[in-house]
């Protein structure tokens, strides 16, 4: 990649952070686990029987259904 190409990009990407810093809005840096690893499937198994059954997951799946079922109206 030539140096002109990547001063480009770099001012490209500088220019739209100011405008979305103008708007009112800041960058955040998120972490999600790596589904791509061999242990993904078996840690979210884990998970998923550890909680299974549980009465506070199930108030929360009633919960984010119900929560879910009110999107009457959004564009």
């Amino acid at each position: 990649m030539s140096t002109e190409s990547t001063n480009s990009s770099a001012a490209k990407v500088a220019r739209s952070r100011s405008r979305l810093r103008a708007a009112g809005m800041r960058p955040v840096q998120f972490w999600v686990p790596d589904t791509r690893l061999e242990s993904f499937v078996s840690d979210l198994r884990e998970q998923c029987l550890a909680i299974n059954g549980d009465t506070a997951e199930a108030d929360v799946l009633q919960f984010t259904s119900q929560a879910a079922a009110q999107t009457e109206g959004w564009t």
